[in-house]
């Protein structure tokens, strides 16, 4: 699979600069999502229009935020985030719990 940073309005307003991470449950390990991160700072919420691997989670900003699953582990029952709106940005998102994902930087051309 070959990824290509998403480039918009939302991505300048961050400086322009971005970086792709793979995401974990920090308990037990479960990847969860390669994900475009714009800008510095910590990782709170993720925005759904950033999320590009795997295919079950990638367009999920198309659906009504009430038909968004929660993010929770399979494997070890965690729960990551809740589905949100980002009320300053109008974007959907998953307003993350405090250190439940690990995050390890990746190169646009990793595998899921």
């Amino acid at each position: 699979m070959n990824m290509q940073f998403k480039s918009d309005k939302k991505r300048e307003d961050r400086g322009g600069g971005a970086q792709m991470f793979e995401l974990s449950c920090s308990k037990c390990g479960t990847k969860f999502f390669h994900y475009q991160k714009d800008g510095p700072g910590p990782l709170l919420r993720l925005y759904l229009d950033r999320i590009h691997a795997p295919k079950k989670y990638v367009g999920l900003q198309a659906r009504p935020l009430k038909d968004i699953m929660v993010l929770d582990c399979k494997k070890c029952g965690r729960l990551i985030g809740m589905p949100a709106m980002y009320k300053p940005e109008k974007r959907k998102s998953y307003r993350l719990f405090e250190g439940a994902l690990s995050k390890k930087r990746i190169r646009l051309d990793a595998e899921f």
